[in-house]
């Protein structure tokens, strides 16, 4: 079996279990000459248990049309003002903080999204973690 050549990489932020023909993903995937309403097919099924939630996919596009789509995590960002039930993070992080989050929530955190983190240690991904949440205005106790 020969492999396929990828002829373009694509990524999307999606809400799990609702992607649709509509834009960003019509006319992202309608240029790549890939079919649409299969992708959202498949990204629903995939991200049904994550519903609503921002899901990060790549779509690799071959040679021949088809397609392979990677599920990633959702943002760092995403995930700490999800955890404090908050919508944005403050406009003056050091004068402002909008809530607290403790370091057993960013070390479980840390150990979701590692898979997708540029690190390969835990104490590393806490790290960036915490740079995140201090960047949104969040405090850690």
């Amino acid at each position: 079996m020969k492999n396929k050549k990828v002829i373009k990489i694509i990524k999307l932020n999606l809400k799990g279990g609702l992607a649709n023909p509509s834009p960003p993903i019509g006319p992202s995937l309608g240029t790549a000459g890939i079919n649409i309403m299969e992708f959202c097919k498949l990204y629903n099924q995939k991200t049904l248990n994550k519903m609503g939630k921002l899901i990060p996919v790549v779509i690799k596009v071959n040679e021949d049309r088809s397609f392979k789509i990677k599920i990633k995590t959702p943002p760092t960002s995403y995930l700490l003002l999800d955890a404090l039930n908050i919508e944005k993070g403050s406009n003056a992080s050091k004068k402002n903080k909008i809530g607290v989050i403790s370091i057993t929530r960013i070390k479980e955190l840390a150990i979701q999204k590692i898979k997708d983190m540029n690190c390969f240690k835990i104490d590393s991904a806490i790290k960036m973690i915490i740079g995140t949440a201090k960047t949104l205005g969040i405090e850690i106790k």
